[in-house]
């Protein structure tokens, strides 16, 4: 029943006027290059459908001031256009999260999307709550939610849960929606990962709920601490993050501690460099441990 309420609490909000800034300042670009003879006015028509789409939707019912809006940017490169306006794509979504009393936008999600794939005649977007519009709309409303819980784990403890909720109903109409075979890809539970059902079912898990609470550990207790007092933040973070290993431990190929480290790799390089040696050796172990691939990178730690 609670969920519920959650569900359409949101699906009120972004029903309301839009009074005031919306959520999201996102920067959109459509890649059309590896189209033969691309029709360049449907791509720049489209690049601005789903910049319009994603600015202006007001996708809660909680006053965002324009300072506050997140900042985040959608690359969508498309492969090839059918006859039938079949786009395949990829989609590269970021988002950054201001550090208090500095200048620094500090990296909260580096994602990737292979199966972007959508039908799209020209028609304009819209989502409703609970009700499939088109593939687009849904995979874009998907992620602008996901921004929102990524947004909100970071400033409150597993603040981000309404909205995850509503990626996980966004996920189960996806699944039950009469589309094409390739806009069906990224939503159903057996077929190539990582994809958006992996994704929901990562976050809802109870496995990895230290993972997002961690989060908070880290933007809260340590990056917006920086300012005050550099070695108490780096202690904190140093001391919580050991649950990317537990996490790693519960899941080997858990796509939450992949997405963390994608964002997150480059920033705990810069903060751990700086630390003592024993929070080098550690930082640097653990890392290495849960992220192998990386560890070349890792050891600028040590540096």
């Amino acid at each position: 029943m609670k969920r519920l309420f959650i569900i359409l609490f949101l699906a009120i909000g972004s029903l309301l006027s839009q009074a005031g800034a919306q959520e999201l300042r996102c920067t959109v670009s459509v890649n059309h290059d590896q189209v033969p003879s691309a029709n360049v006015q449907n791509f720049n028509s489209l690049q601005q459908l789903v910049t319009e789409f994603l600015n202006t939707t007001k996708w809660t019912n909680l006053t965002f001031a324009e300072q506050e809006r997140i900042e985040c940017s959608l690359l969508i490169t498309c492969k090839s256009v059918s006859e039938s306006n079949l786009y395949l794509c990829e989609a590269t979504l970021q988002s950054h999260r201001p550090i208090y009393n500095t200048g620094y936008q500090s990296p909260l999600i580096n994602l990737k999307d292979n199966n972007f794939n959508f039908i799209w005649n020209g028609e304009p977007l819209y989502f409703q709550m609970n009700q499939f519009q088109s593939n687009l709309a849904s995979m874009l409303a998907f992620y602008a939610y996901l921004l929102l819980g990524y947004d909100a784990d970071s400033y409150q403890r597993l603040g981000g849960t309404p909205y995850f909720q509503v990626c996980e109903n966004i996920v189960t109409q996806g699944q039950t929606a009469s589309m094409d075979a390739q806009e069906q890809t990224g939503w159903q539970a057996f077929e190539s990962k990582p994809n958006r059902y992996l994704l929901t079912n990562n976050l809802m898990d109870e496995a990895f709920k230290p993972l997002r609470q961690f989060y908070y550990d880290y933007h809260r207790l340590g990056m917006d601490e920086m300012s005050a007092n550099v070695d108490n933040s780096r202690a904190r973070i140093a001391g919580a993050i050991p649950c990317l290993r537990e996490a790693r431990r519960a899941r080997f190929t858990a796509y939450v501690v992949n997405l963390f480290l994608d964002a997150k790799a480059d920033e705990l390089v810069n903060i751990f460099s700086k630390g003592t040696e024993q929070e080098k050796d550690d930082i640097y172990q653990l890392l290495t441990e849960v992220d192998p691939t990386r560890s070349n990178q890792y050891d600028h730690i040590k540096d």
